[in-house]
């Protein structure tokens, strides 16, 4: 580890076999070594070792986003228990003034009474101990309902944080995949974004045509991930990976497309469409001025390259 190679050996030992992971470790082989000295069954320990199966969590994406959410929305899992240990405390206390008197051997006590609460705000309802007067039934059904909100409050912060986290993560992937395109390559962040907003998502299985040739061009495609196959005539392919485009020249010039693009493996592909494009060009002008110049350039190298070398003015000779 960088960290422990600048400090000396026996710091950085220490360091390292102080890791929780290596304390559980510790814990988990030691009963084994402890037994031939002390006439302790230390075996039960050895069920730390379930605990190694943390390590996953390094392998696991989703893992890590879900510890990044936990670790980002504490301060609001906190409120949210805090709330769940009021409504305990409050339901108890109110169900120990109801039921003292009817069931004095389940009610006795708030302590007590904090089990049934406990199990009605958790929606368990084990049914071991229920309020026998009509107050106390209908103490019960109104903590009912203050359980399902309850446990409804942290599972919408989780899924909600869960469900940011994963979208920024996918927009960064996005916009950098975005800004990697030449056709954008010179516009600023802020018109990236305006960009990667409003692509949307297609799945190609492999062998299906993404466009045909006589399409109508309504939309850019950008390969997020796969390969696709160009069919440019006369048995000829050209190859497209992840971060390559096409399309852009049919939307631009509202054409259709001159050849077919079919999908070689499993794609997944953004795709900007007209009305999308329409709808950036109206609040950012200057961005369709940009794509206009930058596909006039492309289109002009492509025709420079298509010319046959006949054809091309030969370069005067100054010895003429």
């Amino acid at each position: 580890m960088p960290m422990l190679s600048r400090m000396p050996p026996w710091r950085a030992r220490l360091r390292f076999a102080m890791r929780p992971m290596m304390i559980i470790d510790l814990l988990a082989f030691a009963p084994w070594y402890v037994h031939w000295f002390l006439p302790l069954d230390l075996r039960v320990l050895r069920v730390f070792r379930l605990f190694r199966l943390l390590k996953l969590v390094r392998y696991s994406p989703a893992l890590q986003t879900l510890g990044r959410v936990l670790a980002d929305e504490y301060r609001a899992l906190l409120g949210a228990l805090l709330i769940m240990l009021v409504l305990l405390l409050f339901a108890s206390t109110g169900i120990y003034f109801l039921e003292r008197e009817a069931q004095p051997q389940a009610f006795g006590s708030v302590p007590a009474a904090a089990w049934w609460a406990l199990s009605t705000l958790t929606t368990v309802g084990y049914g071991d101990v229920v309020p026998i007067t009509p107050f106390g039934k209908v103490l019960g059904g109104v903590v009912m309902l203050l359980g399902v909100g309850m446990f409804a409050l942290p599972i919408a912060i989780i899924s909600t944080g869960f469900a940011q986290e994963s979208s920024r993560h996918q927009f960064v992937v996005t916009w950098s995949m975005v800004a990697r395109v030449p056709l954008f390559a010179t516009m600023d962040e802020t018109e990236i974004a305006e960009i990667t907003k409003l692509l949307y998502t297609r799945n190609y299985m492999p062998g299906v045509p993404m466009v045909r040739a006589g399409d109508t061009g309504d939309g850019m495609f950008l390969i997020a991930s796969g390969e696709a196959s160009v069919e440019i005539g006369h048995g000829k392919h050209v190859t497209l990976k992840e971060g390559d485009f096409f399309g852009e020249m049919a939307l631009l010039e509202h054409r259709r497309h001159k050849h077919d693009v079919v999908a070689k493996t499993r794609c997944r592909v953004y795709v900007l469409d007209s009305q999308a494009l329409a709808r950036l060009t109206r609040r950012h002008p200057e961005i369709m001025r940009r794509i206009r110049n930058v596909a006039k350039v492309r289109a002009d190298a492509d025709a420079a390259q298509r010319e046959p070398r006949s054809a091309r003015k030969a370069p005067a000779n100054p010895k003429a």
